[in-house]
Parts: C-alpha cells; structure tokens; sequence
C-alpha cells in the first residue's frame, strides 16, 4: 500500500480560534465546532460574526488538542474554536472517501496519548493514497437522514417532583 503525508492531499490551516463565551448562541444560527469528539465536533450554534467568514462545508476539522485526532466531515459552514485543524482537499474528494481519511486520521490517536498534542506533526502524518483507498469505500452508499425529522411535541410534560431529593 502506498501512503502520503495528509499535506499531499489536503491544504491544512489553523480553525477560527474563536471563544465561545465571546459569541451569542443562536439555535438558527452557524455550528460552532470545537475539540469534541461528540456530535461532529459541533458543541453548539452561534451567531454569525459579520467580520469572521464561515469555513465552508466539505472540509474536515481535526482536534490538535484536548479530543486529540477527532476528525469530522463537516457538511455545512461552520466556525472553530482553538487548537481545530481544517483539512480543504486539494482535489475533488467524494464523501465516502472523505469520511474513510477522518478515519484513517482518528486511527492515529494512540501517538497522542499523554497530553501530546498534533499542532506540529498533523501535516506530516501518513495516509493511504488516494489510489489505494480499498474499493468498499467508494462501493458502499450513505444513508439518506433527510427523510427523517426529529419529531417535536408541544404537548406539556406533566412530573411528580414530590420524591424527588437532592
């Protein structure tokens, strides 16, 4: 197998290096992702920043630190907080094959251990190439979500606290 530093295949920058507690939480508005290995990175949603432009989709975002390795496909604009890598591919990647290198960067989390951190050695790391990705990857189809919808009640919920205790 023939394998490439991930800087052959992808242009790598530093996230926004956004504060969280400096912005607005807005339910309608941007994802924020940050060092989370949970829910794509994403811990919430912001308000846009007028002076900030969103990263666009199709990128990964790589934590260098904290959730050391956790690599995300993200699939709508978005800003970062610090210590995020954002991975642009350097030519037309499909998702299957964008999701297969956040795995093959995630595999990669046992040489963090110990509180290293990847901020210096990401651009380096070894990657299959993209003519060795296994055939699976492209032959296998992604679910479709958009069909489901999260079903929402605005029926109260009635609770009997009476036994509750601290």
């Amino acid at each position: 197998m023939n394998t490439v530093q991930l800087d052959e295949l992808f242009t790598i920058k530093r996230g926004n290096d956004l504060v969280l507690q400096d912005l607005v939480k807005d339910k309608q508005g941007i994802n924020y992702v940050a060092r989370s290995a949970r829910n794509n990175g994403i811990v919430c949603r912001v308000a846009p920043i007028p002076s900030v432009q969103p990263n666009p989709p199709g990128t990964i975002t790589v934590a260098l630190s904290g959730s050391v390795m956790s690599a995300f496909l993200q699939t709508q604009e978005y800003y970062t907080g610090d210590h995020i890598a954002i991975l642009t591919p350097k030519q037309p990647l499909s998702e299957q094959q964008m999701l297969y290198y956040c795995l093959c960067i995630r595999q990669n989390k046992y040489k963090y251990n110990y509180g290293r951190q990847a901020n210096r050695t990401l651009y380096k790391l070894m990657v299959p190439a993209l003519s060795d990705i296994p055939n699976w990857v492209n032959n296998t189809p992604l679910p479709d979500y958009s069909q489901y919808k999260v079903p929402v009640s605005n029926k109260p919920i009635s609770l009997d606290t009476s036994m509750w205790k601290p």
